[in-house]
């Protein structure tokens, strides 16, 4: 661990601490603002000194609320995932002084200004913390805080993680690229370690023979050196593993998805209250959308169409965006597919409508499927639904994708669908259901919205 990076993490502490109190102190001269009085009358009579008091007590309980977080975990972390954190931790703090203000009401009778706190709190220590991060990278640009990492491979896939690792805000820096590890290499790396110095061997090649595996990790252990390696196929299926006793012998299981057991009740719970929530507010869209779509073409609003889950069939509903007898019309498109596999694509579908076109690119025509997931038919996010006459032509590890429910968005719709082929999607819908996880699920979603509003890479 880099002192820059210790540094930085010390600090996470302080400036999580100050950006509490800042929020809380917003929230206040907020309540007291001209245009907050007008709404509601101040109510509640608690001085600014005994208000900044309590909430240093608050702030510093939330604080260890973070750490058991893991917000002071000393490794990167992606945007999203701090987020996810940081909602989840600030919202738990804030629970405990609901519900202390809703049986004691000791505290102060202001629920905007506990309101304003929760959501200030978020905002704040987010943006601070991110501008942290800003520093931190361009701190790298002096080679501050940079790993110096050694490659182990030639393949392909080393060489894209040495061409994501070209970057100067990516925090790394390859000193060097090997093949294999012996007598010559490794006075090669002993030169550069004493030289340059060395942070971490990446071993990227799961081929290497143990012999030299052993070898370079006991070079790393003398020189205090980091070891990393990438795993192969069955290491990364034992990510899903677990461990039960049978008449006293331990047996190990590869478990199909962690969506077994209470993952699929949590997941559950979550898609029917969002797309509870979601439907009720996007309701006036709907009913503009309806009008726009009765104006441009005959037919009905919405579109029932089947697709195919474990269970059986079922019927996905769709705002209507090609013209009356569409289906009817594909058995003569299917030889302009522009899409290898069994999905059928075709860039300029003559059965799309005009408002159609725009549906589709801003997904909007998909909206009515949270009907289906209120009805437990499709998940929020999940494999893309599919067609019955396309599920005849999967191979046996293609239906795989079958094995949960389908979503609305999923891994191969962020990821550019429209561009894949139909067996690098699978590879990423087999990779979400062997990965499943809440936070998994949130990451997909805020970039479906993202991808929505840029409109781009949308299928």
């Amino acid at each position: 661990m880099k002192k820059s990076e210790l540094f930085f993490a010390a600090l996470l502490v302080p400036l999580d601490f100050v950006m509490l109190l800042l929020a809380a102190v917003s929230a206040y001269f907020l309540r007291f603002t001209p245009f907050f009085v007008k709404l509601r009358e101040i109510r509640f009579d608690l001085p600014f000194s005994q208000y900044m008091i309590l909430i240093a007590i608050i702030s510093l309980v939330w604080l260890l609320i973070f750490a058991i977080a893991g917000l002071y975990d000393i490794k990167k972390r992606r945007f999203v995932d701090d987020l996810y954190l940081i909602l989840m931790a600030v919202s738990t703090g804030m629970a405990v002084i609901f519900a202390y203000l809703f049986f004691t009401q000791e505290l102060f009778g202001s629920r905007f200004i506990a309101v304003t706190v929760w959501i200030l709190s978020i905002v704040y220590v987010v943006a601070a913390r991110q501008l942290m991060k800003f520093f931190q990278r361009w701190l790298y640009k002096f080679n501050i805080g940079v790993h110096r990492v050694v490659i182990v491979g030639v393949d392909p896939i080393s060489r894209h993680l040495i061409k994501d690792f070209d970057n100067p805000f990516s925090g790394y820096k390859v000193v060097a690229r090997i093949k294999r590890f012996d007598e010559t290499v490794e006075g090669t790396l002993e030169r550069i370690s004493q030289r340059k110095g060395i942070d971490e061997i990446i071993q990227i090649d799961p081929k290497l023979p143990k012999g030299q595996v052993w070898s370079l990790i006991d070079f790393a252990d003398e020189r205090k050196i980091d070891f990393k390696y990438a795993p192969d196929l069955f290491e990364t299926q034992a990510t899903n593993i677990d461990v039960e006793a049978v008449y006293g012998i331990p047996i190990v299981y590869l478990k199909r998805t962690p969506l077994d057991g209470w993952g699929r009740i949590l997941k559950r719970i979550a898609d029917f209250v969002i797309a509870v929530i979601l439907l009720i507010l996007l309701s006036p869209l709907f009913l503009i959308v309806a009008i726009m779509i009765k104006i441009d073409s005959k037919g009905p609003v919405f579109v029932q169409l089947k697709r195919i889950k474990k269970e059986g069939d079922f019927k996905i509903y769709k705002f209507r965006s090609m013209v009356k007898g569409a289906h009817r019309m594909k058995k003569k498109l299917l030889k302009h597919s522009e899409r290898r596999g069994p999905l059928f694509k075709m860039k300029d579908d003559p059965r799309v409508t005009g408002i159609g076109k725009v549906l589709r690119k801003t997904r909007i025509d998909e909206l009515p499927q949270l009907w289906n997931v209120v009805k437990n038919d499709m998940s929020l996010v999940g494999p893309r639904p599919h067609e019955p006459t396309e599920v005849e032509k999967y191979t046996r590890h293609q239906k795989k994708v079958l094995g949960i429910k389908q979503g609305m968005t999923g891994m191969a719709q962020i990821s550019g669908a429209s561009d894949l082929s139909f067996n690098e999607e699978v590879r990423l819908d087999t990779y979400y259901i062997e990965n499943w996880s809440l936070l998994l699920d949130l990451q997909i979603f805020l970039k479906t919205i993202w991808i929505v509003i840029a409109m781009r890479g949308a299928v």
